[in-house]
């Protein structure tokens, strides 16, 4: 599977529940999935996710992440389609304005695994997206106010884009002076590591503006040494990387899983960012960690290891300027 290129392992991910478990060992009559939710989320885990799974084990924290478990028909109170109202703060289709300085260009739909707890889940992609005409208004709008300062390349996932639309997208950004940063929110150079090729990244660094790439990693076990070869690539560039974690019940909601992965992000020099707590989006209640348990995993950190492997704790909230620091 790894002699693939990345578009041929992406179209081969693992696409259903079944075959999830059997390819990890594990017996699917033993672990019922959510039918509904897969008609409308549907599963998708690239065979390089999927290797780092530990085989026989149901409560891997890894495949806690991409199964549809029972769980998510549960119908909870405050859990909606669109947690965040991202559908008030487009100026423009494809374009999300919510702070100050800043704007995030939901670039595509794609993404190459779909994780469970996805506050996007559910977000109307075919109606939202930059793309044709509505891509061109996305720029002009960004060169209109000189307020701007940073472009947030999210989706889906950017680097699903091929290199060809990626580069003409950034290359379009460049040419605004006021722009000063390209931040990518990103996955793929964790699920899958293939993507991320030297012929792409100077591509995009050769067009004058600091790109920050911000990995999406909630658990140590997700770091194998084609991850730590990807890191290695783009800090040859002197990018700068930050990683985000939700927490996540079952998965990292302990001390000790949050300081394993911030202690194997900074022995790869990726600095640990921001902590989220769960935006409440519908069909992820049962990944909910409460912000008093957060508050205090976080303080046994701080109790336990240096400032620099804490993270901060966020949540976000609707009709705020910034993320809310806990």
């Amino acid at each position: 599977m790894q002699s693939l290129s990345w578009q041929e392992q992406l179209a081969q991910a693992i696409r259903h529940p079944d075959e999830l478990l059997d390819y990890v060992g594990l017996v699917s009559e033993s672990i019922g999935y959510s039918q509904k939710s897969i008609e409308q989320f549907p599963v998708r885990v690239p065979y390089a996710f999927a290797d780092r799974i530990e085989r026989n084990n149901p409560d891997d924290p890894l495949l806690r992440q991409v199964f549809p478990y029972i769980d998510e028909e549960k119908n909870c109170e405050g859990y909606v389609n669109d947690p965040l109202a991202e559908s008030n703060v487009q100026p423009v289709q494809g374009l999300l304005q919510k702070y100050d300085s800043r704007v995030l260009s939901i670039t595509t739909g794609a993404c190459a695994i779909h994780c469970r707890y996805c506050f996007r889940r559910h977000f109307p992609y075919q109606d939202s997206s930059a793309n044709g005409i509505h891509l061109e208004q996305s720029i002009e709008y960004i060169h209109s106010d000189k307020d701007i300062k940073e472009v947030i390349l999210s989706g889906g996932d950017p680097l699903t884009l091929s290199d060809r639309r990626l580069t003409a997208l950034c290359d379009s950004l460049s040419k605004i002076n006021h722009v000063k940063r390209i931040r990518f929110h990103t996955r793929i150079p964790v699920v899958l590591p293939a993507r991320l090729s030297q012929e792409l990244i100077e591509s995009l660094i050769h067009m004058g503006k600091t790109l920050i790439f911000v990995l999406h990693i909630n658990h140590a076990n997700e770091i194998d040494n084609a991850v730590i070869n990807n890191i290695k690539l783009l800090q040859q560039f002197n990018i700068m990387m930050l990683n985000q974690s939700v927490l996540l019940k079952g998965i990292n909601d302990t001390t000790e899983s949050l300081i394993a992965l911030s202690e194997r992000l900074v022995e790869n020099q990726v600095t640990p960012y921001y902590l989220h707590l769960l935006d409440p989006v519908s069909g992820a209640a049962h990944f909910e960690v409460n912000e008093q348990q957060a508050r205090n995993l976080i303080q046994q950190m701080h109790a336990s290891v240096s400032g620099y492997l804490v993270p901060k704790l966020v949540k976000e909230e609707v009709g705020k300027k910034g993320k809310t620091v806990l």
